[in-house]
């Protein structure tokens, strides 16, 4: 395919060649293809063609010219035709994966929504009612407990025996209803009442220490426990609060984030201290001072207060359930 300029170029510099072709005149013949080149723009013809359609009028090279032109103006249609193909193809394709991308988006969008949600229900159930009569019994009985060993260390032993009955009754009258009614059953109760149940023994077992009622060794060994076992619950209270970890969410006793299991040996454990405690304050009372039963329980106590606390150690998974969020 040549432009029209160069066709007509070309032809000048071969009319003599044309002539001697065709038979006719050069100069006339290329004036009609300059003429017919300008109208068209494009001739799809050649030298080599002239010399092999040389007995050919110029109506009959203009036929030619005209279905070369027609030929080309096709295939401009068809590779017009292939590329608007080639676009419409791309075009869907990008419209596929922007709709791919608008989905996942939405998708995301809502499994955030569906996620913040669950939390706020999470935190919601988290929380729960602490101001029961079994929680109320057991904060009373903690409060009590620093009293009863300010009577002891006063020497009014038989007012510390009562303060001690009436806490004692507290704790067996918070079990008992917690049990019976489930509905004043809380998680927070059940670290509670074992720590008010250490804060009680800790300052009689300190008290009767420091009245000569119990040997120091005995009170040292029910205190280190006692104190090892708070600190065992704050660590465990740290490490189960979920994020954020602020120290306004680290004492609100409303959101529960784990929970005590008292071993049975830990049960048996706090009957015999309660037992130790009220028979050595009642020794004075009654007067069995050194008694040597008396001192049997106190060697007994003091093996099942060390054997809680390995207890706790060897089974601290079973003993503080760390409360699992629902998934």
């Amino acid at each position: 395919m040549l432009p029209a300029m160069v066709f007509r170029q070309g032809l000048h510099h071969r009319a003599s060649t044309l002539e001697h072709v065709l038979g006719v005149g050069g100069s006339s013949f290329v004036n009609c293809l300059n003429r017919y080149a300008a109208a068209t723009g494009f001739i799809r013809i050649s030298f080599l063609d002239i010399k092999q359609r040389r007995n050919w009028d110029v109506a009959r090279l203009r036929l030619y010219a005209d279905s070369k032109k027609h030929s080309l103006h096709l295939r401009t249609l068809q590779g017009r035709d292939l590329l608007q193909g080639v676009i419409d193809k791309q075009r869907a394709e990008f419209i596929e994966r922007k709709n791919f991308l608008v989905d996942d988006i939405r998708e995301a969008r809502h499994k955030v929504q569906e996620r913040v949600r669950e939390k706020i229900v999470e935190i919601r159930e988290e929380r729960e009612n602490i101001m029961t009569i079994p929680n109320m019994l057991t904060i009373s009985r903690a409060i009590l407990s620093p009293y009863i060993g300010y009577v002891i260390v006063q020497g009014d032993f038989t007012f510390g025996m009562s303060l001690l009955a009436i806490a004692g009754v507290s704790d067996l009258l918070d079990g008992q209803i917690a049990r019976r009614w489930p509905s004043q059953a809380t998680k927070a109760g059940s670290f509670l009442d074992p720590m008010a149940d250490k804060l009680l023994m800790g300052s009689l077992v300190i008290s009767l220490c420091y009245t000569d009622l119990m040997p120091m060794w005995l009170a040292g060994i029910v205190v280190f426990r006692d104190v090892f076992l708070l600190a065992a619950g704050f660590v465990i209270r740290y490490i189960s609060l979920p994020p954020p970890k602020t120290f306004s969410r680290y004492f609100d006793a409303t959101h529960v984030t784990a929970q005590l299991e008292p071993t049975l040996l830990s049960k048996i454990n706090t009957g015999v201290q309660l037992a130790t405690i009220g028979l050595s304050l009642g020794a004075p009372i009654w007067n069995y001072l050194d008694h040597p039963a008396l001192h049997g329980l106190w060697y007994l106590t003091g093996l099942t207060t060390a054997a809680t606390a390995l207890s706790y150690v060897m089974n601290r998974h079973n003993t503080f359930k760390i409360i699992q969020k629902k998934t």
